[in-house]
Parts: structure tokens; C-alpha cells; sequence
């Protein structure tokens, strides 16, 4: 009974050390999440907007003022970008978005993925691990997984100018970008959307024919060539900062609930080593009676 009882105390030890591992890890993602939440809330607003223009501008383009990243071509080479965290402990954040990817690459490109034409590119470690482990045959790449070292716009920029220019030319004839859309602490909506070419506008048929009165300055060409990257740059910006900010609020409701968890076992341990406890007090006492009976 003597080892049952330090069994237990050991146990309880152990369950005591963790729960402090974790409400510290909870403190910890709160305070990021605050800054990461104020950073996508105040850039989202913009970056929709900009979206907004950048689908209806290219809509309205007449057939001389196209833009390379809004053409359209037969879909032989993919790339899907898997934006997911460094760390875990973050539920089931990292393998959602991992199965977005998936499931986007079933579903839209199953010719492409079963020729090894689907190339994974990696955002951050855990994507890559996904990939490597469940798509071995289609090739990946590890080139930023420490993107989010450094999330400022300057430092991402470069990585969208990359893969933007690939599609430009030809490497790939579509882009899409598996992420975490952040809602709130509790609530992640995990997406896999084109990037590359850009949609255009539905055209509503019980709408005028006329086209959106844009005014181009300087020339249509020149705008577009500086303005069509610029927004597909703060796009790309946007998702990394969205999945961000979903890892911390992931985390912190894992760590929390994780708590709880130790709450409960605890009480459940203290109750079964009070019971352990009092059971070796009785069999203590019923062995002075009975040698004092003997007696």
C-alpha cells in the first residue's frame, strides 16, 4: 500500500508540474495573440478592398490591357502553398489547413497530383512535415519554412515575388494558398483559395454592359504593372498574418482546455490517494488491535 501511495504522490507531482507548463503557454499565446489579432483586424479591411479592385479592375480590362496574372491556361503544373506554424501544442490547427491542401489538390488536380505535377510549397515547418509524410511523391518545397521568424511586410513581399514570377513564366499555370482564416480565439475557418490567376468579377447578366468608368493614371500599362503585384503582395501578407494569428488563438484555447483537463485529473488523483491513505491507516490499526488481542 506504501508504494501505491507514492505512486500517486509522484503522479500528482507530475499532472501539478504540467498544468503550470501549461497556463504559462496560455499566458504566453494570449499576450502574442492580442498583437497578432490587432495586426490582421486593422490589414484585412485593406487587403479585401484592394482584392475587390484588383478582380473588377482586370474584369473591365478591354483585350489589350490584360495582365499576365490573370491569364488563364490549361493547367498542367500546380503549386499550392501550405501556410501552417513552426511549433504544435495548437490543436488540430496545423493538420486542418495540411488537409485543406489535400483536399484541394484531390478535388481540383487529381490528374496533376497522380503525375507528380502538384508542387507543395511550405510556410512555416509543420506543412512541410505533412507533405513530405503524406504526398512522397510530389515534390516540396522548404525554402521559407522560417517565414514566420519575421512576418513584416518587407521580409514577405520577396517570397510572393518568387512565385509570382514562376507563374509568370510558365513554371506553374495555377497557384493556390491552404491557411487558417482567423474568426476568433476559439475559431479558425481553414480555406484553400486560387491566388494565381487572379478571378475575375461573376458578371451579373441583369446588369448594365457597360463597363466600370476607370480612369488610368498614368497609362492602363503602366499602373497595372506596378499596381496588380503590389496587391497580390498584401494578399499573400494577409494569409501568412491570418494563420498567424489562429496558430496563437489555437494554442491558447489547447492550453487552456489542457488545463482544465489537469484540474480534473487532479482532483480525481487527491481523491483516490485520500482514499489509498485512509485504507493503509485502517489495516494499520487492525493490526495493533489484533496483536494487542493476541496479547
Amino acid at each position: 500500500m506504501g508504494a501505491n501511495l507514492k505512486e500517486v504522490r509522484e503522479r500528482i507531482k507530475s499532472v501539478i508540474s504540467t498544468q503550470q507548463i501549461t497556463k504559462a503557454m496560455k499566458m504566453v499565446s494570449a499576450a502574442k495573440l492580442r498583437r497578432a489579432q490587432q495586426a490582421i483586424v486593422q490589414l484585412r479591411p485593406y487587403s479585401e478592398k484592394l482584392n475587390e479592385m484588383l478582380s473588377n479592375i482586370l474584369s473591365n480590362l478591354d483585350g489589350d490591357g490584360s495582365s499576365v496574372y490573370n491569364t488563364e491556361r490549361e493547367v498542367k503544373n500546380v503549386a499550392i502553398v501550405v501556410v501552417t506554424s513552426n511549433r504544435g501544442l495548437a490543436g488540430a490547427l496545423n493538420t486542418n489547413i495540411s488537409k485543406a491542401a489535400t483536399e484541394i489538390a484531390q478535388r481540383k488536380y487529381p490528374a496533376q497530383l497522380a503525375s507528380g505535377n502538384v508542387t507543395f510549397i511550405s510556410i512555416g515547418k509543420k506543412g512541410g512535415e505533412y507533405v513530405r509524410r503524406v504526398h512522397k511523391n510530389s515534390p516540396l518545397i522548404l525554402e521559407h519554412v522560417n517565414a514566420f521568424s519575421n512576418l513584416a511586410f518587407a521580409n514577405i513581399a520577396p517570397i510572393a515575388n518568387g512565385i509570382m514570377e514562376e507563374f509568370a513564366k510558365g513554371k506553374y499555370d495555377a497557384v493556390e494558398i491552404a491557411y487558417s482564416k482567423f474568426k476568433n480565439a476559439a475559431t479558425q475557418i481553414f480555406e484553400a483559395e486560387q491566388f494565381l490567376p487572379v478571378k475575375k468579377m461573376p458578371v451579373d447578366i441583369n446588369a448594365s454592359k457597360k463597363k466600370a468608368d476607370y480612369i488610368f493614371e498614368p497609362d492602363q500599362e503602366s499602373l497595372l504593372e506596378y499596381l496588380v503585384p503590389t496587391i497580390l503582395q498584401t494578399q499573400f501578407h494577409k494569409t501568412l498574418l491570418d494563420t498567424h494569428a489562429s496558430e496563437h488563438g489555437a494554442r491558447m484555447t489547447a492550453m487552456d482546455k489542457a488545463t482544465e483537463n489537469a484540474d480534473s485529473l487532479l482532483k480525481e488523483l487527491k481523491i483516490n490517494y485520500n482514499k489509498a491513505r485512509q485504507e493503509a491507516i485502517t489495516n494499520e490499526l487492525s493490526e495493533i488491535v489484533a496483536g494487542a488481542a493476541a496479547l
